[in-house]
């Protein structure tokens, strides 16, 4: 990001930066590069689709550290893309770039860049929420916005984007890169803590090369920056001969000595025209000249919403936003910016337009992100008023949304149809917020093929993860098999095992997370392509689900990400249960972990048939009947369970029996699952996909 080669050549000019000692200070930190830096120099896994609760560990020792230097952060991350469209063509070459990362990542190879994991950003979120750290996502692109409130409240910026060279800091830029967070250490003699960093100034940046401040936009963009290439227009300009230094940085140096003459933007870059119309044709002048005054503005800091946002609490109003985007609704203002609605909202409604991301997956199938098109397609609809289910309705045309995804080892786009489900018949995105609860949650449920009744028997906190499972199991391709469910279940109570432990005092660490935690994949192994496919599918729709849930105004409550997915457990418990290993043996031991195993299947079949449910109640007492089999077809496992119900029943009724006691640590008591008093043809003919007991594998008809 930023004016490429800029770091190295801050680097290669060491004596630029200064040593200083961080500690009492307000800090502006760039949110979207300290979680690329905290998850890629961790060296958390790439290749399995992440491992967010160590990613969640990092944050929190990041931010530990910071507290014990006495040190304010204030976290900004990205939002939408810049609604005047000039980085595209550099997104969609980083969107390619990041394809290619994957591929080699496939392969067993290691890429040149980093992938990072698909929920990456929502981990981060509310991670930073849970300690209380101010953050703001802004609405479009942040590094202004970070500039502008750095210099107003007079206090340095963290981030590695070499545009924070640029921008005029008075207080200074720490590059991430010299934050040596880790190190914290004291003083000599006292108690005072302080974390060891280098700072920049653009003052003594420009004392080094003996160049005026106000010509160094200029000086970026003739460099080369994410908003203008002048060799991308065919411009070539020989700022080596200004030089007597050989090497990569002979280019930069050549052009900051041509600068010295110079100390207005005006001049210099009136300059640097009349050197490109000598010899270039008269277009290809004007066309620089365009770019090159794009390219300077972005270094102009207009003066920013943040402090107001983070003092008072309040969003931009509608009137201090630039023109283009006031086509998003008042409402949608202050949620966007405290990260509770979908960036990528932004872009669809300015841009109509949405760039997927890259996941390691198996470059011979269809995109993972395909799979939750569906998901996407109600979302559009929402933000843009698309065609209705029932293609009855007399609105204007259908809206459509350009997707950018890969196809094989290719970025390609396509136009994708913006649609309405039923029970969105009456909404509008103005007033969105303001619809019945109920009618928000009926919306949800409509898009991802469910009803209510899948949700009962299901903890809270995790309501939103069953009903993308079982829209999953519909829409993937290939169909998962048995064990990936399983794996992914698995994942989930080890998840929430984690939870517990990490926000309950006392918590007794149980077998089950011991023995899930000693399956953990710790070494390198060939990866299983076809698994990496299939869950990076899920996490997609999980997404695009969580992005829905958002715009929704949270009609089901939103999942700690972090404990929803271990790619390093699931991957290597797939391995294990196609060996033979079963969920009742990790199980063992622990009722609570099975109910919360048997509830989420309970609810997966739910959503196969809505004709007959039969809510089961877990009492004490199963514990002393034969467990039904967790490797088992649904279809058997319900049997099992309904059989285990009647015993129950028959035991209370006799007076033996244990009385049904809440789990308090679970939240939940019941399971609601299906019974199988029909025929074995009525679940045949179900449009919904069911197990294949011959298979072992869940298909579609």
């Amino acid at each position: 990001m930023g004016v490429q080669g800029l770091t190295s050549f801050m680097e290669e000019n060491g004596n630029i930066l200064k040593d200083v000692h961080l500690r009492n200070s307000k800090l502006i930190i760039d949110g979207s590069n300290l979680f690329n830096l905290l998850y890629f120099d961790s060296g958390l896994d790439q290749s399995h689709g992440g491992d967010y609760d160590a990613f969640e560990d990092q944050v929190c020792k990041f931010f530990k550290a910071l507290r014990d230097c006495d040190i304010d952060p204030f976290v900004i991350v990205d939002g939408g893309s810049d609604y005047t469209d000039k980085k595209f063509e550099t997104k969609k070459k980083r969107a390619q770039s990041r394809i290619n990362t994957a591929n080699d990542l496939s392969m067993g190879l290691q890429g040149s860049g980093g992938i990072l994991p698909t929920l990456i950003k929502h981990v981060f979120k509310q991670v930073l929420s849970s300690l209380k750290v101010p953050f703001a996502q802004c609405i479009c692109e942040a590094d202004q916005d970070i500039a502008s409130l750095a210099r107003s409240w007079n206090c340095p910026v963290l981030s590695n984007d070499s545009d924070f060279y640029i921008f005029d800091i008075q207080a200074g830029f720490l590059p991430i890169s010299h934050f040596h967070w880790q190190r914290v250490s004291m003083q000599r003699g006292s108690s005072i803590r302080y974390i060891p960093c280098k700072q920049y100034t653009t003052t003594s940046f420009c004392r080094h090369f003996n160049i005026n401040r106000k010509v160094l936009p200029v000086f970026a963009s003739v460099a080369g920056n994410d908003y203008i290439k002048l060799h991308n227009m065919g411009v070539s300009l020989r700022w080596e001969e200004y030089t007597s230094m050989k090497g990569r940085f002979a280019r930069f140096n050549g052009l900051l000595n041509w600068l010295t003459h110079f100390h207005g933007q005006k001049d210099a870059l009136d300059s640097v025209l009349r050197l490109i119309s000598h010899s270039n044709n008269r277009q290809k002048t004007g066309a620089a000249l365009q770019g090159l005054s794009l390219g300077i503005e972005e270094y102009h800091l207009p003066p920013s919403c943040l402090e107001r946002f983070f003092n008072d609490g309040v969003g931009p109003g509608p009137g201090r936003l630039p023109e283009p985007l006031r086509v998003l609704p008042d409402w949608t203002l202050l949620p966007l910016m405290e990260g509770r609605l979908p960036s990528c909202m932004v872009d669809v409604m300015l841009l109509g337009r949405m760039m997927q991301g890259a996941q390691v997956e198996d470059p011979s199938l269809p995109c993972g992100n395909n799979t939750s098109r569906s998901i996407r397609q109600v979302l559009y609809g929402l933000l843009l008023g698309g065609k209705r289910a029932d293609h009855s309705s007399q609105r204007p045309p259908v809206d459509e949304v350009e997707e950018y995804y890969r196809e094989g080892k290719s970025l390609t786009s396509s136009m994708v149809e913006a649609v309405l489900p039923s029970a969105a018949e009456h909404i509008q995105l103005d007033t969105l917020h303001q619809a019945p609860r109920l009618v928000q949650l009926k919306v949800f449920l409509e898009t991802l093929g469910v009803s209510q009744s899948t949700l009962s028997g299901v903890p809270p906190h995790l309501r939103l993860p069953v009903p993308v499972t079982c829209y999953w199991l519909r829409h993937a391709h290939p169909p998962p098999e048995l064990p990936v469910l399983q794996a992914l279940l698995l994942g989930l109570v080890y998840g929430e095992l984690c939870r517990r432990r990490k926000s309950q005092r006392g918590f007794m660490e149980r077998p089950v997370l011991e023995r899930l935690r000693g399956l953990i994949q710790r070494s390198r192994r060939s990866l299983d392509l076809g698994v990496a496919h299939a869950y990076s599918q899920w996490q997609c729709c999980l997404k695009e689900s969580l992005h829905l849930n958002q715009l929704l105004c949270f009609p089901l409550a939103e999942p700690q990400c972090a404990w929803l997915y271990k790619g390093t457990l699931v991957h290597q418990l797939v391995t294990k249960l196609r060996g033979g290993l079963t969920p009742d043996s990790l199980l063992m031991g622990d009722l609570g972990s099975g109910q919360l195993y048997r509830a989420m299947l309970g609810a997966i079949l739910n959503s196969h048939d809505s004709h007959e449910a039969a809510v089961i109640p877990f009492v004490s007492g199963l514990q002393r009947a034969t467990p039904p089999s967790l490797t088992q077809p649904l279809d058997n496992l319900t049997a099992h369970l309904h059989i285990l119900a009647l015993e129950e029943d028959d035991e209370d009724g006799a007076g033996g029996g244990s009385k049904a006691k809440p789990e308090d640590d679970l939240g939940w008591t019941l399971v609601s699952v299906r019974t199988r008093h029909k025929s074995k043809d009525r679940f045949n003919r179900s449009r919904n996909p069911e197990f294949s007991r011959k298979q072992g594998r869940i298909s579609r008809e």
